[in-house]
């Protein structure tokens, strides 16, 4: 590096911004140069904006350290002139330096300045484009010397880094101590970790055919998917998987073995509905989906793994990324690997093809879930996927956001949902008073799951309105912040709804949608008729894709007592699992 002895005629002047998202103001600024006097310090404005003269005789480079409320970054200056000092500055100065910044300060000499200059160009593109990928969006000028402002582009960057750090849990210094290092600032877990079993499985016991198809309870399940051929044991599993970064995280979920029988060998990889209840597990024989998964498939024969998601019962993580299709799919496909483990140590041999179902959220989980793994070469070795039936799904969610009528159930999913991709995206609004009204605002942001609250208790605590969907989206929602979504695609919102929809992919293997067409939650035009009309589109042969509609049935069973509040909760959910079930026979078993 070139030392640059500053001059001692026009004065000259490191002069920037401090922020670490806000601006860092009345915080003291040092700087230490390779040689020359030392530099009297400084402070910030109310702005985070300061000035350091060093025409006194200072060699450049120096080193500008930043210290306030609690916070202590760095940045690297050639010389004289314009200088940010943010957390990307003090990432990119750790990785440049290969240590500490704040180690460095205290001893700041030529020899430190020249190994920050040699690799500085190579750090900044390091942490400029890891930061993209962790913020999902653009840093668009120089690190260290574009003019840039609080609310500016570059500095939304730092407040989405922020966003993506609490919501993941994880503080700024491992960010520091892994720049510093060498290392990704997130670690990605190995991929041989992933799906690995945490603890051993809980001895249980069976419950035979007989007593399934005995039960007074599961009556209307019997006769609906046929008596049950096998017992079923229901093992609570608990496994490695990766957060929305790939960060480490555990899950846990439902395995389903058939007993008393021959197992068909297939695995049913499940993924289940929306769902507020954070301590629930599916592996509860008294839980009605899991009830519906071990007679439609444990009880005749397949063995079945159902997800709990990340952020529910066993899960370490944080939140619940809802209807976030990227994370959904790693946690499904993890909670393969884990059955498969699990199934090998209760001497269950499986035959390696896999489906994959799911209803409403889970319908969009299974279907991001198939994608994933046609997707990638690897995955599709490692897993057979045979077809996937995806049931009620919210497959065209940019286009659902766009509208104007609100689904049954609005003023739990949008909220649930925004605020998810608040997490996750960090983009989607400043503060919580921009998007909800006063009296639902505070807290609403943790509010789902919950540990305390039901769909019921949400509302009758006042946690939530009640009413009618639209009454109740007016009740909750700034009428400015919806008016100004649907009208731009370029909205964060609809930005989001578009990252996470599923039309645009091409299926490798069968497909099969299922659904209601009066479903008042997930409407049938919306999402079943358009992922069909897209899907048909790309492949080969139309006749890879079923569509299943099942209000039929619906009217002919319920003809009598018939209610819409019912339909995608209780009536759609028991018939699209037979169609599912059917689909799948017709691929899995030998033909009779």
């Amino acid at each position: 590096a070139i030392l640059v002895a500053c001059s001692q005629g026009t004065p000259e002047y490191i002069e920037g911004f401090a922020a670490t998202g806000a601006a860092m103001a009345n915080a003291t600024v040092k700087v230490r140069c390779a040689g020359g006097p030392a530099v009297p310090d400084t402070i910030t404005d109310s702005n985070g904006l300061f000035s350091v003269n060093i025409d006194g005789g200072q060699v450049a480079p120096c080193i500008v350290q930043v210290s306030g409320g609690g916070t202590t970054l760095h940045s690297f200056a050639g010389g004289a002139g314009r200088l940010n000092v943010t957390t990307l500055t003090e990432l990119s100065v750790g990785k440049a330096l290969g240590a500490n910044p704040s180690t460095a300060f205290a001893s700041f000499d030529s020899t430190k300045a020249s190994t920050i200059s040699s690799n500085l160009n190579a750090a900044k593109a390091a942490i400029k484009t890891q930061v993209q990928a962790l913020t999902n969006d653009t840093i668009q000028g120089d690190i260290f010397t574009s003019v840039f402002k609080v609310g500016d582009p570059d500095d939304r960057v730092l407040d989405k880094l922020n966003a993506k750090l609490q919501a993941i849990n994880r503080p700024f210094t491992e960010l520091q101590a892994n720049a510093a290092t060498g290392g990704d600032l997130i670690p990605a877990v190995q991929a041989a970790a992933r799906g690995t079993l945490i603890g051993e499985l809980a001895p249980t016991q069976p419950i035979s055919a007989d007593v399934l198809n005995g039960l007074p309870s599961l009556a209307s399940l019997v006769q609906l998917a046929g008596p049950a051929q096998c017992g079923v044991e229901v093992h609570q599993i608990h496994y490695n998987t990766v957060g929305i970064v790939g960060e480490a995280a555990t899950a846990s979920g439902a395995l389903l073995v058939p007993t008393g029988c021959t197992p068909n060998g297939a695995l049913v990889a499940y993924a289940k509905g929306t769902d507020v209840d954070k301590i629930r597990s599916l592996a509860s024989i008294n839980d009605p989906e899991t009830m519906l998964l071990v007679m439609m498939y444990a009880a005749q024969g397949y063995t079945v793994v159902a997800t709990d998601y990340l952020g529910f019962a066993k899960s370490n993580y944080k939140f619940h990324p809802y209807l976030h299709a990227d994370s959904q799919a790693t946690t499904v496909i993890d909670s393969i690997r884990a059955a498969r483990v699990a199934a090998q140590s209760r001497g269950v041999q499986l035959s390696g093809k896999v489906v994959v179902t799911g209803y409403s959220q889970g319908g969009h989980a299974s279907m991001a879930t198939q994608r994933a793994i046609e997707a990638s070469p690897a995955l599709s070795e490692e897993i057979d996927l045979v077809a996937g039936a995806h049931l009620a799904g919210p497959y065209n969610l940019n286009l659902a956001l766009a509208r104007n009528d609100p689904i049954a159930g609005y003023q739990i999913f949008v909220p649930y949902m925004l605020t998810a991709w608040q997490k996750v995206y960090g983009d989607l609004y400043a503060s919580v008073a921009e998007v909800f009204k006063p009296a639902y605002a505070t807290g609403i942001e943790s509010l789902l799951p919950s540990s305390t609250f039901s769909y019921t208790s949400l509302f009758t605590n006042g946690k939530l309105p009640a009413g009618m969907p639209t009454e109740a989206r007016d009740a909750l929602f700034q009428s400015a912040y919806l008016s100004a979504l649907q009208a731009s695609a370029s909205h964060p919102v609809r930005v989001a709804g578009a990252r996470n929809d599923l039309l645009g992919w091409t299926p490798k293997g069968m497909v099969m949608l299922c659904s209601g067409s009066r479903d008042p939650t997930v409407p049938y035009a919306i999402h079943h008729e358009a992922a069909e009309a897209d899907l048909r589109s790309r492949v080969s042969n139309p006749a890879n894709v079923v569509s299943i509609n099942v209000d039929e049935d619906i009217q002919r069973i319920y003809k009598d007592t018939f209610d819409l509040s019912k339909y995608h909760g209780e009536y759609a959910p028991p018939l699209c699992a037979k169609s599912a079930r059917q689909f799948f026979d017709s691929l899995i078993l030998p033909p009779t």
